[in-house]
């Protein structure tokens, strides 16, 4: 395929663009300060001829970015890719709007940390947004509530709206893993218009 990777120079987007690479796909890779340069915003003329987009951008970690902004990426990108005639699009999404128990979101438990509750309802309220689009093939792929640089092993579960967790009750993949789940996604189309999660 050939897909279009926006994000792509941070921790997971590095991961998605090798792992879709490796598996023969042709990735063109956005940034703002990459060889092709731009963001989300010029979804429209960037997209145009693409089989798939795949957006791996975040809201700042450290919650100094209020929610519109990445809501208002969010839409551009929606709109964006709606205009240059691309149905299918994958989202790297947030762990936060993960039900922990039902009607439960984990962003809302007493105990999350407050670094990163501001990032986490971002996500969700972008969750929100493609919900409500019916006319593209996107994918909302959350997390495990902990992602991080480790081990390739090609193996991993995946959940709907609910948190997964591991028999100690860690909630965790790698981000080589994450992104092996969502060439998957990408290769295999299993759950348009929906959101999943993956975790061991």
């Amino acid at each position: 395929m050939k897909i279009l990777l926006f994000g792509a120079t941070g921790m997971v987007g590095q991961r998605i663009a090798a792992e879709l690479t490796n598996r023969g796909h042709q990735v063109t890779a956005v940034s703002r300060k990459g060889p092709v340069q731009g963001d989300v915003h010029d979804a429209a003329t960037l997209a145009e001829g693409y089989d798939a987009v795949v957006s791996a951008i975040a809201p700042p970690r450290d919650g100094t970015e209020p929610e519109p902004p990445f809501l208002d990426a969010n839409r551009a990108l929606i709109e964006g890719v709606r205009a240059a005639g691309v149905r299918r699009l994958i989202v790297v999404g947030g762990a936060g709007s993960l039900q922990i128990a039902p009607g439960q979101d984990l962003v809302d438990a007493p105990d999350f940390p407050a670094v990163h509750k501001k990032e986490s309802l971002a996500q969700r309220s972008a969750l929100g947004l493609y919900r409500e689009v019916e006319d593209l093939d996107w994918t909302y792929i959350s997390p495990a509530a902990e992602v991080a640089p480790g081990e390739r092993t090609g193996v991993y579960r995946i959940g709907g709206d609910m948190l997964l967790a591991d028999a100690e009750g860690r909630s965790f993949i790698s981000a080589e893993d994450y992104a092996v789940a969502v060439a998957d996604e990408l290769e295999n189309g299993a759950h348009p218009r929906k959101r999943i999660t993956v975790a061991y």
